[in-house]
């Protein structure tokens, strides 16, 4: 199910910077917002580091990117330590924001219907809208140069 078109699902979760970050403090800012399963495993390294190579042309752009997953604050900067990431990940340990963005609930793993995080990526407008929504996202080492091409063709304001 896309969000594509709808207003953002408002949030209100830890930082691994130690504030809160809340949906209502990015108003009139262009947001990323990269949902993934687990910090230190291959998949995830594999995105996050790609998105940290591309931070500064996704800020270029005009975007703020948060990471956000079920894990711990002591779990997100272990994470950010190990492999020198440069953005803020974000804790849902109850998965509600995930779950209210649709990256949360049934998924194939190994061939087996399983409830769990749904790697996937919305891109929120500073109007508050959600412009762009991949709702399953299959190559997470491709996903973060696919995100900068599309947005580098897409008016987003």
């Amino acid at each position: 199910m896309t969000l594509i078109d709808k207003k953002a699902p408002t949030f209100d979760l830890e930082g691994s910077d130690g504030k809160r970050h809340r949906l209502e403090e990015y108003a009139g800012k262009k947001i990323l917002l990269f949902f993934y399963p687990r910090d230190n495993t291959p998949g995830c390294t594999k995105e996050a580091t790609g998105f940290r190579d591309l931070k500064t042309e996704f800020e270029k752009l005009g975007f703020t990117m948060l990471g956000i997953s079920k894990d711990s604050l002591s779990s997100h900067q272990r994470f950010i330590d190990n492999y020198d990431l440069n953005m803020v990940l974000l804790s849902d340990p109850d998965a509600s924001t995930m779950k209210a963005y649709h990256a949360y609930g049934e998924k194939m793993m190994y061939g087996k219907t399983v409830s769990g995080v749904i790697r996937s990526t919305v891109l929120i407008c500073a109007d508050g809208i959600i412009r762009k929504h991949w709702t399953k996202v299959a190559k997470a080492e491709h996903h973060p140069e696919q995100v900068l091409e599309y947005i580098k063709n897409f008016h987003c304001e």
